[in-house]
């Protein structure tokens, strides 16, 4: 028998901003946003729709937070360049631009996170490759001194969210793009638990430089059954935008509970 399909819904700004309303964002909160576009249906006027119905829903003393991850400036070992033969990777090593977090795309985060980066008033964090944008009254605080070493763990923009009392917000997306995890790896204590170098190309008074440095080794294989289980742990109510499930959950508490979980488990 075949599924049948949800006819795709068209949605303006303001059914965008009711529709996400009653899934519970309100004037004031801070959060992280992870959304595939696509899933909400057809939004008049795409991502930029999107992220002024997110600045009107937060308002003035509200804070959003995307990923702006640029992971292809990596070394090619790690194999974020899998797609290139091996013999290209040591010019690709050589060449790849250094990161400028007003130029520097990020890849792989959706084309809301993309524009978002790109806001006025919008700050980045300076972060080579793990870097996240944010916009709002806290914005300068969750992006400043983003630390080589430490991208995920203490001080890092999540953990200043989870001190802010944030919020996550999926829209469209699973528990695999749910970055906030990568918190919890930091705090829980499991076996295989294992630092890595990682290396990538930053301007050092203007001049391109590949640098190395220490980081904990993340691992997102095991996020999809982590996330389930919260979900019926907590009794997650999943919300509806547009075509789109919409998730809407305290980082702390998500974080807090993975954290036993992951000791539990890994």
């Amino acid at each position: 028998m075949t599924e049948r399909k949800e006819p795709r819904q068209i949605l303006t700004k303001e059914e965008l901003v009711e529709q996400l309303r009653a899934c519970g964002i309100k004037e004031g909160q801070s959060l992280i946003v992870h959304v595939s576009l696509s899933r909400l249906g057809f939004v008049i006027g795409g991502a930029e729709t999107l992220i002024r119905a997110l600045l009107e829903l937060v308002g003035v003393n509200g804070t959003l937070m995307m990923p702006s991850q640029t992971w292809k400036n990596l070394d090619p070992e790690t194999g974020v360049h899998w797609e290139e033969p091996a013999e290209w990777w040591p010019l690709i090593r050589k060449h790849w631009p250094a990161y400028d977090k007003e130029v520097t795309p990020a890849i792989g985060m959706g084309v809301a996170a993309e524009m978002f980066r790109k806001w006025p008033g919008a700050v980045r964090s300076d972060h080579p490759a793990r870097s996240f944008a944010a916009l709002g009254k806290h914005a300068e605080y969750l992006v400043k001194d983003h630390d080589l070493s430490n991208i995920f763990g203490a001080g890092s923009p999540l953990d200043k969210l989870y001190q802010l009392n944030g919020h996550i917000l999926l829209i469209g997306v699973g528990y695999d793009k749910n970055t906030s995890l990568h918190l919890a790896e930091t705090r829980a204590d499991y076996p295989g638990k294992q630092m890595v170098n990682e290396s990538s190309a930053v301007l050092v008074e203007g001049v391109r430089k590949r640098v190395t440095y220490p980081t904990q080794a993340v691992d997102d294989s095991d996020f999809v059954p982590l996330g389930q289980e919260y979900e019926q742990a907590v009794n997650l109510q999943i919300h509806r935008a547009g075509n789109a499930e919409v998730r809407l959950m305290e980082l702390r508490s998500l974080v807090d509970w993975a954290t036993v979980w992951m000791e539990q488990h890994r």
